[in-house]
């Protein structure tokens, strides 16, 4: 806590400089750092009055052989705790874009209509995930499945700390299950790619992009007929010529706004591909070998014979697939981050 008060202290002396304003972007970038730190600062408090009080209620209690205050003082120091270890575990999110929003897609792997389904089931999963934390969240674009689900979907989550969660989420995710698709209800294993990119905030500076290196095409949303499909050419396609990243978005209902939406998930990966080429760079430094996560299998789930989710990285597992599915996320999420942590301690 004194680092954090020695942090918001040179905050505010910042911030109270004239002409702090002049430079609008790093004034809204410091206000926002203030406000966090603040919020911290206040959380660790009112934790700290809070334990005190506990303390001093349990000496009491024990001084005049109360037994009745013995279920209370078990379940408020039951709540603290879990306070706690949440706080201590949201300090370890550190790195620079940790902070951020996500902007989280997911695509069809091997599988046809049982992987369409399998994106849209891990698309609800998010949802679920995002709502029960407070973070608002919107679908940004999806693709359709011909007879169920989607091919593809992308997802904007906001909330802080959004993406220091998610980035874990990254690789390949497989299902096995009896599909609902087989006539024969045959066992099927199918797999979706998910990826998870920092969204830039508005003042960051780090990724320019050049519109004579867009190459900018239109066309006609698709849809399964009827009156949602667009007459008109407002879908969008942007392709970033010098990295040949393509983003294709058709769900709104005018060009200027899939093109608006386009750009903001372009920025996301350009500055994620810039993220990567830094760390491979690290790599290269320290001359340890990390293998890529990207296209690895990263977690399974499987509905049967028995239920069980595990993620292959930290080794977490858990019978309560349902819920899982329901977003019950935050062991697997926790149990990555904190196995991230040790792994390049070890490095």
């Amino acid at each position: 806590m004194p680092a954090l008060e020695t942090r918001l202290n040179e905050l505010e002396k910042s911030a109270s400089q004239p002409g702090f304003w002049d430079d609008t972007r790093n004034a809204q970038a410091v206000s926002r750092e203030m406000a966090s730190a603040r919020s911290d600062l206040d959380s660790w408090r009112d934790v700290e009055s809070r334990t005190e009080s506990l303390e001093e209620l349990a000496e009491m209690a024990i001084e005049e052989n109360d037994e009745s205050l013995a279920d209370s003082l078990r379940d408020d120091n039951q709540e603290l705790l879990s306070r706690i270890k949440k706080m201590e575990f949201a300090v370890q999110l550190s790195g620079e874009y940790d902070e951020q929003p996500a902007i989280l897609s997911i695509k069809q792997g091997a599988g046809g209509v049982e992987a369409q389904d399998w994106v849209e089931m891990l698309l609800r999963m998010y949802v679920r995930w995002a709502d029960t934390r407070g973070f608002k969240n919107a679908v940004l674009e999806s693709t359709v499945g011909e007879e169920a689900g989607l091919k593809s979907a992308t997802l904007q989550i906001e909330g802080r700390y959004a993406y220091g969660f998610l980035k874990s989420e990254r690789g390949v995710h497989r299902l096995v299950r009896l599909s609902p698709f087989d006539a024969d209800h045959m066992r099927h294993t199918t797999f979706a790619l998910v990826e998870v990119l920092p969204q830039p905030e508005d003042h960051d500076t780090s990724i320019e992009i050049d519109s004579d290196d867009l190459r900018i095409d239109t066309f006609r949303a698709g849809g399964h007929g009827g009156q949602n499909v667009q007459k008109n050419d407002t879908a969008v396609r942007i392709t970033h010529l010098p990295t040949n990243i393509v983003v294709s978005v058709q769900n709104e209902r005018s060009q200027l706004q899939n093109r608006a939406v386009a750009m903001r998930i372009l920025t996301a990966r350009l500055l994620d591909l810039q993220m990567q080429e830094v760390e491979a760079e690290r790599v290269k430094l320290k001359g340890a070998h990390v293998s890529p996560e990207w296209g690895r299998q990263v977690r399974s789930y499987v509905l049967h014979p028995y239920q069980m989710v595990k993620d292959h990285r930290s080794g977490f597992e858990t019978a309560d697939a349902s819920g899982v599915l329901e977003g019950d996320l935050d062991g697997l999420l926790e149990a990555y981050l904190l196995h991230a942590v040790g792994a390049v301690s070890e490095a």
